[in-house]
């Protein structure tokens, strides 16, 4: 029990914020949980910044680590298209509203790099990403947390390793998903580590069967954890930020459970 505790109080766990709202925020509070909070567009129409200041100054005050997870639906920071740009901006304004309120450690948005959709301009994509993630990386850094980017349906580090590379004055780091690799890349887990250690700041942790994303129990899919964390352990002398991402309740135990028996660190 006292491991459980230990690593319960090392790690994120995410919710959207809606649902912490209406119905996780007394789950949260009562077993010291912290959390990831996903904000998106229903969240950011329904609720005002008083709501979300009454969340986060509760968290606050149990001592909980925030970190925050950026609008993703639909939104293309790469796009060539100025207006899907300039939706995607807007969001991610809305967004920064909350994080003097909520002083997140981290801030994660996803890279968005899809081959099927910008291989045929991506050069322009680049361009586009970058001015959009620098801007983003300078306002979460002068609110005093960390703009991460999250790996999805890239095949390879190679994908948005020049990314990083071009957004080290903003400290940006690399967030690495390990369901989103397993079911989307076509690179190995090892190779991705390697490849970005250098920026490898967070890890989201869920498990699948390496067709779809999931979002299982850690140990329940077909991810090898024990040589992932055996491999991370290598890189990284100390725990990165750790978010646990199962969809339901029922998944999340089984993961703590899960992490106490292969827990390197």
């Amino acid at each position: 029990m006292r491991m459980k505790r230990q690593i319960i109080d090392k790690i994120q766990v995410n919710i959207p914020f809606t649902m912490l709202y209406d119905s996780y925020l007394d789950l949260f509070i009562e077993q010291k949980l912290n959390p990831e909070i996903g904000i998106d567009a229903v969240a950011l129409k329904r609720f005002s910044l008083s709501d979300f200041s009454n969340i986060a100054e509760l968290f606050h005050k149990h001592s909980r680590t925030i970190t925050l997870h950026a609008p993703f639906d639909d939104m293309s920071p790469g796009s060539q298209d100025p207006a899907v740009r300039g939706v995607t901006r807007k969001r991610f304004e809305q967004m920064l509203q909350l994080v003097p309120l909520f002083r997140p450690k981290t801030v994660v948005c996803h890279a968005s790099y899809d081959r099927k959709r910008y291989s045929y301009y991506r050069d322009l994509w680049i361009e586009n990403s970058l001015e959009m993630f620098s801007w983003l990386g300078a306002c979460v850094s002068d609110e005093g947390g960390q703009l991460m980017l999250e790996n999805v349906y890239e095949h390879s580090p190679d994908d948005i390793r020049i990314l990083f590379e071009r957004l080290e004055a903003y400290n940006v780091g690399f967030c690495l998903d390990t369901g989103h690799q397993a079911a989307f890349s076509r690179t190995s887990l090892a190779e991705w580590m390697d490849a970005l250690e250098p920026y490898l700041e967070q890890l989201h942790l869920h498990d699948n069967f390496c067709e779809d994303d999931d979002h299982i129990g850690l140990g329940q899919g077909k991810i090898d954890f024990v040589t992932f964390f055996e491999h991370i352990k290598t890189i990284k002398k100390e725990p990165p930020i750790i978010t646990l991402e199962p969809h339901k309740e029922e998944y999340f135990q089984p993961s703590v459970e899960y992490l106490e028996k292969v827990w390197p660190w």
